[in-house]
């Protein structure tokens, strides 16, 4: 291949060839960089003129000629001779010509005095561009260019202006040892093809790969300190590698691209020393905080110093987000509910096209023949009768030798033995299963043409409609479903096969065949002559001259992997026979070699039908023994000097890649290379390379002859053979940029961003072709404007079997002028190809429709954006060059995805840097973002029968999240511009203009109570009592024997008992114990460390008796001690405790010596053992002078991880377990199930308090014990006949996943849930109605009533302020617009509308309870049905939080409120808690109209994004359900960036497929980009006891690099 460099230079063309062949030797890594060096320079050292002196840059000119006569503008090509052809002698041709025939639309001719420094220079980067491993038969060659290499190079050095400074992703070590990061050998950088990974001439360049696994840490590092340096400028690691980039620099500085210093590498982050940071290679189970190498202290969004290497990536990447990428958002208006995508206005620079309508071109006329016959069986006939013995097929084996050769006789005679067979072998003779015109399938592998065209034949003779489709390997192949739809549509019940086919399909253990997904049920019939009768001696086939009727189905695959069957008619199979003969001038028993596959298509039409009509002789090359021997289809032309060949681009490009020194191949026979695949603009530089390196063959430039061809109307268009050789092919060099919006313009003024395009000749004989708009009507295109092609003839496909809607928008189109006049009176066929007719009738095609990816109304083919892609360094990552490329609709718009096989052996640094280049590449070039690059491990992706990739497939893949990629980034940030505008806070309007607002329109204030205490008449005795141990004391005497308490075990048997007497007791030993053990004074605080159960009872009311302060504390976990312990004693040491009550059990665990690796055990107060009580009782029980004075405490650890203590004074507490007794008319006669921990809140409450209030028996379960026994709860409710039971979401979510399979085998054994009445989960969040109501499907079956399950809620400052209780209507639910609630604002909808959200009633409000919905930041009350702060006044509300800090002012905040405006005297308490009340329909039990409180969701855990006011439980559940393997999910922020947790239930391989969908259902449903997603293992998530997640502590423990989780991605 000759180099720019020899542009000027007369070289003899041995000369050249033999450099194209060192070439290749250097791409193969046969010789080395040096080698290659010194071989050149000897073999040209002869002709290298002496370097004149430098008297300004010469400008290559490309001056443009319109085919209208337009006058001629000059344009500066900014690549010396755009037009990538390569071969200097053809370059000189061509000027030479020039002057006798304009090019299509410009004429360029090379200025031939170009002095050698302004030539390219010959760099290592031109000698690489070849550069192709053997084994790397690609398939990307169809879209290598060598200008579009440059183009890419050059975008990318004009990015480093814009140094990307993006974080890498990290991953844990064992997903990275897949792609075997530490067995990798270092290249050997001695070998010029290798030299990719070393920057010579540099001392201090990047890291190779032989510094093994310190690379991903090494970058890790440097992203930490933010350095984005590169190396010196006197060097560059470009794609080519090997500094060849700073002299291309120089030439595109003196081409006018304005770029004069050389272009630093813009991803790798290196610096002169590595640092090496250290990863915890620590086990899941224990996690030590990780040592970082050399992490600097940041300050974070919070003004918190963080030391962490994750916070260090995720400024980095602020930074990065800071940098202005797009243009910013219009104005644009926002009505008062809606949050409107931004509608993507046109740009009003984009070019239009300004040519004239263009005219219908009309092919030469189909030229009528004496001899032709009048159908293809005829011709079959003719040619089996009279020349039997001339041979038509002739078959290899993988070594390449002759197998089988198939004769026109044999071909004959066997055809009419299937088409008897087929016709009365199958089925009975009343009963034939195959009657003419039935649809018949064709099951052949691609290395049997023979018996195929056989089969093929017979049923024509037979009438009946073969349906030639691939062989199915296995019961999944992709694709293999919807061929089995296409099969079952066409009626198909027979398939025809060979014998070796049908031995090697899939059998089931008894022999048969089985049914394949989605296929008809089929009967099997072998072809094989041996297999069939004899037809008796009068049998003829009735053959007749071609008709309307269908002669095959041939099947075509779309867009979506659906496939459809296209019906071509006998008359069009003989006219297509025809029109092709007279293009391609075939005559008789000529000789063709064919490549391509004989099943459909090029390789049909020219290696089965067309051969037969002229008795060619087809020499047929399976894709197996190309794949051995890529030179073989050469070979054979000059075996059998072929005079035509039919190949692909992949095929010309595998032939070049093995070509050696072949001193015998001589093509000079050729006299027709049809390229299947010309019309893919990407093939021309595999022509010309081709053309290149086998001219010195014999092989002539006329030969090479493109053609354009479609399922829907045949051959399109096809380059005639000539025998001028003075006539170059016509070329256009097109503005990528025009292209995006369906505009020819030529070369543009970037220069990095144009396609060259090359004819694929005239418009087919007896055919009319024009271009029409792709969408909408279809109006015939100006002569400068892309459309689609279609074509008016006999010769094409008629319909879409069984599909008349897609018929008739394909089969039967009548284009129209812009007056709206039709063409023709004829219908015309869309092609599927984009393109133009250019001047002369030269047809061109730039792209596929099915390629076609709308972004922001913009056009982009997916085969350039592979090209793209492939030009950045193509070779050294990219595994055979498998890239796919596809649009996924994610927010309205279309997105790029492109998902690509890296090469076995490539680091996670190259990885990424590739990644990011190929993201800069496509930026500059195609100036659209990439929305998600994947990569996945080589030879993953699902393939097409002839191993292309299978792209429906992916995608599909792709979006169900089974890709299983190994690295995947994500551009959201970049890609999505049509986000709603952030929303501006409007000035609060004052709470004064609410009110008088809301009383003008009619709106009630938003307030609501429970019934009033002071009203209800009962026979409450303890009413009578101030205090709850007077009670207990009462009970004790009156009902000694009444049983309070019932303790379960995990069987579910009774564990304890405690009666009224035995509690008072036990109560008062204990009251002994603290006075004369502790020496404890009344009023001093005591903390409770007990299991839940009856101790803790016992242990409470001793401190009530011995007039101490009980504080409950949940006991340390003994299995993991070193994160529980310390909670433990930070509650202990924040509530005063003067003394410590626990059991002898947990008393050991205190002091052991795993407890004093995690505390300092000796700060410790005196602990009490009370498994040792003392015998004696109390000389008096202590009576608290005043009921304000404190009971208890109440310490709980907020979801957002602030411990907080509240205060519970005497009266508070009786109050409550009034209101409780009230709600739920509970009664010494009830029986409660109680399945809670009794810790804090109203969990305590029900546990500890109210039985001992109210009388009833309570049955307690503690939570823990359904770890071993699920179903304990509910056997217990049944088994005790309980009417009234609390449980916590932890609870049902275990009995829901735990006992989902079970519910049978559980009413075997008795279990029934008619008698609950009521079922209260007790919360203090939004009730989570999925979970409610999954629960009460599930335990539907064994008599739960789905209305008995309901939610209370409470809250720090009242712990339960509603609780559905017995009486009363059932639980509301409503449905709100979820955009709406972003703004604070409340919508309601009709279930089901898009972006609804569900609300379910937090139960009914307590008795004594006062509520009013009050906005947060002015205090002023709310109407009906706003969203803001509840606030409540009741007696039970707690009097304040115990802290030792005394911080008043937030005391008085949230404790004594009052309303800014309106009722100004009431004392409210603010919950925290966003939510709205709403007046029903329905009645209370007094007969009033009944007030809902819906709870929308903390404050505190609320997130501000874009302006809007997020809760997190939203995100979550849209989360959850993208994808089966995350199991849970939280979100929090983190410096405005939006981080995603989830925890994978599947192999650590799945965890990079839930990034994309993460980041697409976010967008979808929450117009919020996601900006770190982070995988981890299962339990990862804190989870608190009430179920409730820890959002703070992830978030805390993320930023300190604790979680160890899978993978994070920073989405860009």
């Amino acid at each position: 291949m000759a180099d720019r460099g020899l542009e000027g230079m007369a070289l003899p063309l041995e000369v050249r060839a033999r450099l194209a062949e060192l070439e290749l030797e250097l791409s193969e890594g046969d010789i080395t960089q040096k080698g290659y060096e010194k071989k050149r320079s000897k073999l040209i050292g002869a002709y290298l003129p002496q370097p004149p002196t430098a008297n300004g840059a010469a400008v290559v000119r490309c001056r443009l000629q319109h085919s209208e006569g337009a006058p001629g503008r000059v344009l500066h090509s900014g690549n010396i001779g755009v037009c990538d052809i390569r071969d200097a002698a053809v370059r000189e041709r061509a000027a030479s010509t020039a002057g006798n025939r304009p090019l299509f639309y410009f004429r360029f001719g090379v200025d031939q005095a170009l002095p050698p420094e302004r030539r390219a220079p010959v760099t290592p980067a031109s000698s690489t561009r070849y550069h192709r491993r053997r084994s790397s038969g690609s398939r990307d060659e169809r879209y290598r260019s060598d200008v579009h290499t440059e183009a890419v190079q050059a975008a990318l050095a004009k990015h480093k202006e814009r140094k990307m400074a993006v974080p890498m992703p990290s991953k844990r070590r064992s997903l990275v040892v897949q792609t075997s990061m530490d067995a990798y050998t270092p290249p050997d950088t001695s070998s010029g093809s290798e030299d990719e990974g070393s920057v010579q001439g540099d001392s201090q360049g990047t890291p190779t790969s032989s510094q093994g696994s310190i690379n991903m840490e090494h970058w890790i590092s440097q992203a930490i300190h933010g350095s984005t340096t590169s190396t010196t400028s006197s060097s560059s690691t470009q794609s080519g590698g090997s500094g060849a980039a700073h002299r291309l620099a120089d030439v595109m500085a003196q081409t006018h691209i304005e770029n004069h210093s050389a272009p630093p590498d813009v991803t790798t982050y290196t610096s002169e020393h590595p640092i090496q940071v250290e990863r915890p290679q620590g086990s899941t189970t224990s996690r030590t905080a990780p040592k970082y190498g050399n992490a600097e202290l940041m300050e974070t969004g919070d003004g918190v110093p963080v030391s962490s290497r994750v916070s260090a990536k995720i400024q980095q990447l602020v930074n990065t987000l800071k940098r202005p990428k797009r243009p910013p958002l219009r104005e644009f208006f926002v009505d008062d509910f809606e949050e409107l995508l931004e509608v993507q206005q046109p740009d009003p620079n984009q070019p239009k096209p300004e040519g004239a309508q263009m005219l219908a071109m009309r092919g030469e006329q189909l030229g009528v023949v004496t001899n032709w016959p009048p159908s293809l069986e005829a011709a079959l006939q003719r040619w089996g009768t009279i020349s039997p013995k001339a041979p038509c097929l002739t078959t290899m084996d993988t070594n390449g030798k002759p197998l089988y050769i198939l004769t026109y006789g044999k071909l004959w005679t066997r055809s009419m033995k299937v088409a008897y067979n087929i016709l009365h072998k199958l089925g009975t003779k009343q009963e034939p299963m195959v009657r003419p015109g039935d649809r018949v399938a064709l099951v052949f592998p691609n290395n049997d043409p023979a018996a195929s065209m056989v089969a093929f034949y017979g049923c024509l003779l037979a009438e009946v409609v073969p349906v030639p489709i691939e062989v199915p390997l296995t019961r999944k192949d992709a694709g293999s479903q919807q061929i089995g739809f296409l099969l079952g549509s066409c009626g198909v019940t027979v398939a025809l096969t060979s014998d070796a086919c049908h031995k090697g399909l899939p059998k089931s253990p008894t022999g048969e065949i089985p049914q394949f997904k989605g296929w008809p049920k089929l009967l099997w019939f072998v072809t094989e002559s041996k297999h069939l009768s004899k037809p008796p001696r009068d049998w003829f086939p009735h053959i007749k001259d071609a008709n309307n009727d269908t002669a095959y189905i041939e099947y075509k695959t779309c867009k979506d992997g659906s496939v459809l069957g296209v019906t071509v008619t006998r008359i069009a199979l003989l006219t297509h026979c025809q029109a092709l003969t007279q293009a391609c001038g075939y005559t008789e028993a000529e000789t063709i070699v064919n490549v391509l596959d004989f099943k459909k298509d090029v390789g049909l039409w020219h290696g089965i039908l067309t051969s037969v009509m002229n008795m060619m002789h087809v020499i047929s090359i399976p894709y197996s023994l190309m794949k051995v021997n890529p030179l073989s289809w050469i070979q054979k032309v000059c075996q059998y000097k072929a005079k035509v060949a039919c190949v692909k681009s992949r095929d010309m490009h595998w032939a070049l890649v093995a070509h050696r020194d072949q001193r015998d191949i001589n093509l000079s026979s050729l006299r027709m290379l049809i390229v299947a695949d010309g019309a893919n603009p990407w093939s021309i530089s595999s022509c010309d390379a081709f053309l290149n390196v086998f001219q010195s063959k014999g092989l002539r430039q006329e030969v090479i002859c493109p053609c354009a061809s479609s399922p829907e109307a045949l051959t399109v268009a096809i380059r005639r053979p000539t025998d001028d050789s003075n006539q170059p092919p016509g070329r256009g060099v097109l503005s990528m940029h025009g292209l995006t919006y369906g505009v020819i313009r030529v070369d543009s003024e970037e220069k990095l961003s144009v396609l060259t395009v090359q004819d694929v000749g005239l418009v087919m004989p007896g055919a009319i072709m024009c271009s029409v708009k792709p969408d909408g009507i279809p109006q015939l295109c100006r002569t400068d404007e892309i459309g689609e092609l279609c074509v008016c003839a006999i010769a094409t496909g008629t319909s879409y079997y069984g599909l008349s809607g897609m018929t008739k928008n394909t089969f039967e189109v009548f284009p129209v002028t812009s007056s709206g006049a039709p063409v023709s009176e004829y219908p015309f066929v869309r092609t599927g190809l984009l393109g133009f007719v250019g001047p002369g009738g030269l047809v061109f095609v730039v792209g596929k429709m099915d390629g076609l990816m709308v972004v922001s109304g913009r056009r982009h083919n997916a085969d350039d954006i592979v090209a793209t892609a492939l030009a950045v360094e193509p070779m050294k990552f990219v595994y055979r060059g498998r890239i796919a490329v596809f649009s996924v609709t994610v927010l309205h718009d279309e997105r790029i995805v492109i998902v690509a096989e890296q090469r076995p052996d490539s680091t996670e640094e190259d990885s990424f840097q590739w990644m990011s280049r190929v993201l800069q590449a496509i930026d500059s070039i195609h100036q659209v973002g990439v929305y998600c690059l994947a990569l996945v491990p080589a030879n993953t992706l699902p393939k097409t029968p002839l191993g292309g990739i299978h792209l429906s497939e992916t995608k599909q893949l792709f979006l169900e999240g089974s890709l299983h990629p190994c690295n995947v980034l994500m551009c959201p940030h970049t890609c999505v511009t049509n986000l709603p505008k952030p929303r501006q806070k409007q000035p609060e309007i004052g709470p004064a203009s609410v009110m008088v607002g809301n009383l003008v329109s009619g709106k009630r204030i938003a307030q609501a109570s429970g019934r009033d205490l002071g009203q209800i008449e009962d026979n409450d005795q303890a009413r009578k009592f101030l205090f709850l141990s007077e009670v207990l004391q009462w009970r004790a005497q009156t009902t000694p024997d009444h049983v309070l308490y019932t303790l379960l075990n995990c069987r579910g048997t009774i564990a304890s008992s405690l009666t009224c007497v035995q509690l008072h007791k036990r109560a008062e030993k204990i009251a002994v114990m603290l006075m004369e053990r502790g020496h404890l004074q009344d009023g001093d605080h005591v903390a409770l460390v007990y299991p839940p159960g009856i101790d803790l009872i016992a242990a409470f009311y001793g401190c009530l008796y011995a007039g101490c302060v009980p504080i409950t504390v949940r006991p340390p976990h003994p299995q993991n001690i070193a994160t529980t312990l310390p909670t433990v004693k930070m509650i202990v040491e924040v509530s005063r405790s003067a003394c410590l009550m626990t059991t002898q059990l947990i008393c050991k665990l205190l002091r052991s010596r795993e407890a004093a690796a995690a505390v300092d055990v000796r700060a410790w107060p005196p602990i009490l053992d009370t498994d040792d009580l003392p015998k004696k009782r109390p000389a008096q029980i202590y009576k608290p002078s005043n009921p304000d004075t404190l009971a208890y405490l109440d310490f709980s650890v907020s979801t957002t991880g602030m411990l907080a203590g509240v205060k519970m004074s005497h009266a508070a507490t009786s109050a409550f377990c009034r209101s409780i007794k009230l709600q739920c008319e509970l009664y010494p006669s009830r029986e409660v199930a109680i399945c809670l921990d009794p810790y804090c809140g109203l969990g305590f409450v029900l546990w500890c308090l109210c039985s001992v209030y109210s009388g009833h028996q309570s049955i307690l379960i503690p939570p823990s014990e359904l770890e071993t026994n699920p179903a304990l709860w509910l056997l217990a409710v049944s088994q005790y006949k309980v009417r009234d039971t609390f449980c916590s979401y932890s609870v049902m979510e275990l009995c829901t996943k735990g006992l989902g399979s079970q519910t049978e085998s559980l009413k075997a054994r008795g279990l029934d849930l008619s008698r609950v009445r009521t079922c209260v989960v007790v919360a203090e969040e939004r009730p989570r109605i999925a979970l409610t109501q999954s629960f009460s499907k599930l335990f539907k079956d064994l008599g739960l009533h789905p209305r008995a399950v309901s939610t209370s809620f409470g809250c720090r400052v009242n712990l339960a302020i509603c609780l559905q209780g017995t009486s009363g209507p059932d639980p509301t639910t409503v449905y709100v617009d979820m955009r709406a609630l972003r703004h604070d604002r409340v919508r309601l909808v009709e279930r089901g509308s898009p972006h609804s959200l569900p609300l379910m009633e937090s139960g009914k409000i307590l008795p004594g309870v006062r509520i009013i919905i009050a906005n947060p930041e002015t205090k002023g009350p709310l109407g009906d049905s706003h969203l803001g702060e509840i606030w409540v006044h009741s007696a039970h509300n707690a009097s304040g939080y115990f802290t030792i800090y005394g911080d008043e002012s937030l005391q008085s905040d949230h404790f004594s409120s009052r309303l800014s405006f309106g009722d100004t005297q009431t004392v409210w308490a603010r919950t925290g808690y966003l939510g709205f009340l709403r007046r029903t329909e329905l009645t209370d039990a007094n007969g009033e109209r009944h007030d809902a409180l819906y709870v929308v969701g903390a404050l505190d855990e609320a997130m501000e994004l874009r302006g809007m006011r997020y809760h997190p439980i939203d995100i979550e559940t849209s989360v959850i359900r993208a994808h089966k393997s995350v199991t849970e999910c939280a979100v929090f922020t983190w410096t405005n960036l939006l981080v995603v947790v989830v925890e994978l239930d599947g192999s650590e391989q799945e965890a990079l497929d839930l990034v994309p969908l993460v980041t697409n259902v976010v967008l979808e449903e929450h117009y919020l980009v996601v900006g770190v997603v982070v995988v981890v293992d299962i339990g990862v998530i804190p989870i608190n006891s009430r179920g409730e997640k820890q959002r703070m502590h992830l978030r805390d423990g993320f930023l300190a690099d604790q979680l160890d989780p899978i993978y994070v991605a920073y989405n860009m």
